[in-house]
């Protein structure tokens, strides 16, 4: 299946890329461009930079790049037909495919397909005798029959192969079960249900299409798993999404709230509480804190108020610091987590609970200050030198001074001495972040994983054939100064490709841009190309910098690197230095 290249284009021309990132994060301008955080990776200086004039994006953090269509496949965990239709759809364009097979693309669709049937099979089997079990089992724990069909809970019923045989009726392959994870295959080669004896949670993404399933045991026999979840397949990760998303997206603009498990989280919004998400069968991780990011300003965690729940915030609170996110901390009874609390109280009673969760500060110095013995000076001392540095995390300056004037009253310390230890910390941290920030620039330079790892020993050479493709990307009128022979003398094959497919591109009269060559290279391949399509140059003008960059690599093949003497390797890079304003 593919989509017009005029198509493509205009369903590009109607959604510029500062409007559609701009949904997503908060963008600020820098002259003719614009920077924000980085929606892919953790960071607290923006290094995300939106290059409005030809469409693309470019992170200098974690090297991800591209148009608008790469942006919404990346950010929305789609494949590049579904980005384009997504985009198509919000620029009421409509999309027009033609017949041209695309294998992995149909392999997806039909793991959807698969899912779907799978879920309703589920459902259907709880009113069956032998699923019955399961909708008691629902009922029993409190959820209404609406409830039940609103999430689609189901039940996988105890034979080895009902599922197989009802997909099997469907005319599904079994190839197409095994890599949507909802069947196995035994050593004999014979084919069975992944799922047995469960009750079945289906998880939905944000287009509602079932992606995965989570199934909790029958009994409490211990030697069982209690939760069996589908592994990661073409159309889902479990670390990239969360359980009830699709629900909540449109009720959490300003907070959500985060819990343990997919029956709290299904009884919270039955109650009403429709701002609720759960992780899916892992711990919280830092894809996950991203995704929240983008739907709200604020993130409740609602945890279990045993030992394993209070690490789990701890944990959570690492793990959301680099999105910027306002974090609280709702206190439950000891003993309970949120499903049993509902049990016994009404909604408005665990609306209070919400109105009163902790600020994360507030949430740390609780902590920190519960085991302090009143009378014991060292363990005082200990507790504020915690506290202090707990406070130099807090980049709110009102809400540092008010923690301050109360430690130093509640302490009887001087304010002045808590504000002299704070500037220490900070001053001893900044060194510290200052190291790491050379450090990291050293390995960067060494780094053996970058995207052209051939670049190691041919740094000369691979400059020149980046210049090269940067000038061609921005000037494909150049392409007569170049003959057929100049690809012969590119030494990396990363970049030789790159050359070639641009070649290809404006010989054939075609448009040269991102979207021709997304389905030819990878992500962080095209990463790389937009790096050099948005490089600067001033100096002698691209026609002369382009024979200079040929010269270089003429000579180049000429000669090994390793036998290169500096001073040579200094006169033949010098002008292209000058031609190039960073790299």
């Amino acid at each position: 299946m593919a989509i017009s290249q005029s198509i493509i284009e205009e369903i590009k021309y109607k959604n510029d890329i500062e409007s559609v990132v701009s949904s997503y994060i908060s963008l600020k301008r820098r002259g003719k461009n614009l920077i924000g955080l980085c929606p892919f990776h953790g960071e607290k200086t923006p290094s995300f930079t939106v290059y409005p004039e030809n469409g693309s994006f470019y992170c200098f953090g974690c090297k991800v790049g591209g148009d608008v269509f790469t942006f919404v496949k990346l950010i929305e965990n789609l494949d590049y037909i579904d980005a384009v239709k997504t985009l198509a759809e919000r620029a009421g364009v409509a999309v027009v495919e033609s017949s041209q097979d695309d294998t992995l693309h149909q392999l997806k669709n039909t793991i959807l397909e698969i899912n779907r049937e799978t879920a309703r099979f589920y459902y259907s089997n709880l009113f069956k005798p032998e699923g019955k079990w399961a909708l008691d089992y629902y009922l029993s724990r409190g959820l209404t029959p609406e409830t039940v069909k609103s999430f689609g809970l189901g039940v996988a019923l105890s034979g080895w192969d009902t599922l197989t045989k009802h997909l099997r009726s469907k005319g599904f392959k079994f190839e197409d079960m095994l890599q949507a994870d909802v069947v196995s295959k035994s050593s004999k080669g014979t084919y069975f249900d992944r799922f047995r004896d469960r009750t079945m949670f289906p998880v939905i993404n944000v287009r509602g299409n079932v992606v995965a399933f989570s199934g909790r045991r029958r009994t409490e026999d211990k030697t069982i798993a209690k939760y069996v979840n589908t592994k990661d397949t073409l159309v889902y990760n479990k670390s990239q999404n969360l359980f009830a998303l699709n629900f909540a997206k449109a009720h959490c603009s300003e907070q959500i709230i985060l819990v343990e498990g997919n029956f709290d989280t299904v009884s919270l919004h039955q109650h009403g509480f429709k701002n609720v998400v759960a992780p899916l069968g892992t711990a919280f991780t830092k894809e996950q804190a991203q995704i929240l990011s983008r739907y709200t300003k604020e993130v409740i965690l609602c945890f279990d108020s045993d030992t394993a729940g209070e690490a789990a915030v701890e944990k959570a609170f690492k793990i959301l610091e680099p999105t910027g996110l306002s974090v609280k901390v709702l206190k439950l009874p000891v003993g309970k987590d949120p499903d049993e609390f509902l049990k016994k109280n009404k909604p408005s009673d665990f609306e209070k609970l919400i109105a009163a969760a902790i600020p994360e500060t507030e949430y740390k110095l609780m902590k920190a200050a519960g085991n302090i013995e009143p009378e014991s000076a060292e363990a005082k001392i200990k507790f504020l030198n915690s506290a202090i540095s707990i406070l130099a995390s807090n980049n709110d300056p009102i809400a540092v001074d008010l923690y301050l004037a109360k430690l130093a009253k509640d302490y009887e310390v001087s304010k002045e001495t808590l504000v002299t230890k704070l500037a220490q910390i900070k001053k001893s941290r900044a060194v510290a972040e200052k190291k790491r920030e050379v450090k990291n620039i050293v390995e960067k330079r060494i780094d053996r994983n970058d995207v052209n790892p051939e670049k190691q020993g041919n740094e000369t050479a691979a400059a020149a054939e980046e210049m090269i493709i940067s000038i061609l990307l921005k000037h494909p009128d150049h392409i007569r100064y170049i003959t057929e022979s100049v690809a012969t003398y590119f030494v990396t094959s990363l970049n030789n490709r790159i050359f070639g497919a641009i070649c290809e591109d404006i010989k054939s009269n075609q448009n040269c841009s991102i979207s021709n060559l997304s389905d030819r290279f990878s992500d962080r391949e095209i990463g790389l190309i937009i790096k050099l399509l948005n490089s600067e140059f001033i100096g002698n003008g691209p026609k002369e910098t382009l024979m200079d960059c040929i010269s270089v690599l003429k000579k180049e093949k000429e000669m090994s690197s390793n036998s290169l003497e500096s001073d040579d390797w200094v006169t033949q890079m010098q002008k292209i230095a000058e031609n190039k304003k960073g790299n």
